[in-house]
């Protein structure tokens, strides 16, 4: 069963910008200690960032910022090409110590709470699912979180997200160039150069990938398994935006 929602209203948002729609959900996990220091800091005047929503691991669920407020969750971020996510999305903030506490997996109540919470947000938002996405997603460069034990492809089940169709189960092909990989990751969303090498930026976005699509290897090296879920993570974002013009 789930638990009734609290409130507890940050102060920190602002107006979004009137001609832009929320069209994104962005996905973090709080990397603090405590449910309770973190629910501290995101309504603390001071500390300058907020969420919507809050899920604790037992499920409860605190509802910070009004949806139709800008909540201060994602920092400087990219998807798509265009930057200002904080304007178009939905932020949710789950509980977990994150990479320097401690990480763990997400517990069953809080994922049950989660996939309830974010059918709801889109029932009243038109968000496809290629924009869903995690904090890792926005901003390769400078997060990790929610994190290669989090199941998008639960969430993907769920109507919430996307998910590829079948893939190669032992793929061999390589990817044809760094340049093809990169083109492949900015047609999903990430913010990658268009520079033929594989640099910093690009590794970080392919990390940022794996994390989300193939969390059992995080090198940032584009190798055959990567290549394969690339085009697959490719071709079902045309197909998901194929559909929403249709729409």
């Amino acid at each position: 069963m789930l638990k009734p929602v609290r409130h507890a209203r940050s102060p920190n948002h602002g107006p979004r910008e009137k001609s832009q729609p929320v069209d994104m959900l962005v996905l973090h996990y709080t990397g603090m200690k405590s449910a309770q220091e973190a629910l501290q800091r995101l309504c603390d005047e001071a500390s300058s960032v907020s969420a919507h929503y809050l899920i604790e691991e037992d499920g409860t669920v605190h509802a910070l910022v009004p949806e139709n407020r800008r909540a201060w969750h994602a920092g400087v971020s990219s998807w798509r090409g265009r930057t200002d996510v904080n304007s178009r999305s939905i932020g949710i903030e789950l509980v977990n110590p994150g990479h320097e506490f401690g990480y763990r997996p997400f517990p069953e109540p809080q994922m049950t709470a989660l996939i309830a919470l974010c059918q709801a947000v889109l029932a009243r938002h038109p968000i496809p699912a290629r924009n869903v996405v995690g904090h890792a997603d926005v901003a390769p460069l400078r997060k990790e979180d929610p994190g290669e034990l989090f199941d998008w492809k639960r969430l993907a089940a769920e109507g919430i997200g996307l998910w590829p169709g079948e893939v190669e189960a032992f793929p061999t092909e390589q990817p044809p160039s760094i340049a093809a990989v990169q083109e492949a990751l900015t047609a999903i969303g990430y913010a990658a150069p268009r520079s033929g090498a594989l640099d910093e930026a690009t590794a970080k976005a392919l990390v940022a990938f794996q994390r989300h699509f193939r969390p059992a290897d995080l090198s940032g090296v584009p190798d055959a398994e990567t290549w394969a879920m690339l085009k697959a993570v490719r071709t079902a974002a045309d197909a998901d935006r194929a559909h929403q013009l249709e729409d």
